[in-house]
């Protein structure tokens, strides 16, 4: 029996990949870069070279906080290979370096027992999954099923882009699987800096008619879906109020709860110098990851999201990721949950 089966964001956990910080980079200067990271930076303005050596340190403490309150609850922690993103990678198009292997939610998606490996939009995280390989090995001769997306050729011109509305453009299937939201049968896409139009409907089309894909369009433009929209269970869903309003909810969603997050708190605790670096955006403290239907990991800086969570009858596990804005990735964007127990289901007609 396959050891992989994930079919949405809250069902019971089983099984988790935490991702890996050590080597982490930030993400090589060139086109594809830009659009899904800096888009209203010059090429030469974008931070470069590895992360701080403490900021790395104190990364790998948090996750292994975070790890070890999984393995108490029982859940099966897996981790990918340390990978040289030191290393230049290369086409006969491009040559760029490797970013970090800090977020398995961007680069593989896991619907029931197939694991997919997304076309990802940034040039440095074309080789990535290499650090899942032993993982997805695993997986794969335990029954899961495992395809990858076309390689796109990530040339210049995808990234040519219309700075009111930073996307890639529809030449080639390109999108992180972090742009995707899991609700059963139906998926929510979002059409943003790190997934076009196109990778949308070659999702719908190779995952077939037992499937929905959604689209979010002219929302955020800024990267991923999980700061701005979070299925918490079946019926409840917590929203970017900044992002979101009721009008511009999805329609399949709206005869949901939808409540609206709070601002997120503590964001003076980081200086000028390290916002000019920081890849995510202040709203990063609002991506949790649930353990189940009523349980949920949330920054623990965060108390008018937590008392908010908490009055929906959802244990709350406060932890903390010092450097989610810096990295880029909180607490969901640095899982990929393999397994949870549940049942494919449609939760819509």
């Amino acid at each position: 029996m396959s050891r992989v089966w994930s079919c949405n964001e809250w069902d019971p956990l089983e099984e988790v990949v935490v991702g890996n910080p050590l080597g982490a980079r930030f993400p090589y200067a060139d086109p594809s870069t830009r659009l899904a990271e800096y888009p209203d930076r010059a090429l030469d303005d974008i931070p470069q070279g590895t992360f701080p050596e403490d900021i790395i340190e104190e990364t790998e403490e948090d996750l292994q906080r975070f790890i070890e309150m999984m393995v108490s609850r029982g859940i099966t922690v897996r981790r990918p290979d340390t990978w040289p993103h030191s290393d230049t990678i290369s086409t006969v198009q491009w040559e760029t370096k490797g970013y970090y292997n800090y977020c398995p939610r961007d680069v593989l998606l896991v619907i029931g027992d197939t694991i997919i490996e997304t076309p990802n939009v940034i040039r440095g995280r074309s080789l990535e999954t290499g650090s899942y390989r032993q993982l997805l090995m695993e997986y794969y001769e335990s029954g899961a099923n495992w395809f990858s997306a076309p390689k796109p050729l990530l040339e210049d011109k995808l990234f040519e882009y219309d700075p009111e509305a930073p996307t890639p453009r529809d030449l080639e299937p390109a999108f992180d699987a972090a742009n995707i939201l899991r609700f059963g049968r139906d998926l929510l896409y979002l059409v943003s800096a790190t997934g076009n139009e196109l990778g949308g409907h070659w999702l719908q089309r190779v995952l077939g008619e037992q499937f929905r894909v959604h689209f979010m369009k002219d929302v955020y433009f800024g990267s991923h879906i999980d700061s701005t929209l979070v299925a918490l269970r079946p019926g409840l869903i917590l929203a970017n109020p900044e992002r979101l309003s009721l009008e511009t909810i999805p329609d399949f969603l709206k005869d949901w709860e939808i409540i609206f997050s709070p601002p997120m708190e503590n964001q003076e605790r980081h200086s000028s110098a390290y916002l000019q670096q920081a890849i995510g955006s202040e709203w990063i403290d609002m991506n949790l990851f649930s353990l189940g239907p009523d349980a949920v990991v949330v920054d623990s800086d965060q108390r008018a999201l937590i008392a908010l969570l908490e009055s929906k009858d959802i244990e709350v596990i406060p932890l903390k990721l010092r450097h989610s804005r810096m990295m880029g990735g909180g607490f969901h964007c640095v899982t990929l949950d393999t397994r949870r127990r549940g049942a494919m289901e449609s939760y819509f007609s």
